[in-house]
């Protein structure tokens, strides 16, 4: 089974550092979607195994 998690990035810099950080624990980056409603963010939907 295989568990998801969407987080909001400011900018291109911060967006690395939380998908960098995120690798450590195991996470995938499944996909990077641009979003601007009131401010620019990126949402990255991150895809792991679930532990059992």
């Amino acid at each position: 089974m295989k568990e998801y998690r969407v987080i909001e990035a400011n900018g291109a810099a911060n967006a690395e550092a939380i998908m960098n950080e995120m690798a450590k624990d195991g996470w995938e980056v499944l996909g990077v979607t641009y979003w601007t409603y009131w401010t620019i963010r990126l949402v990255i939907t991150f895809v792991r195994e679930k532990a059992p």
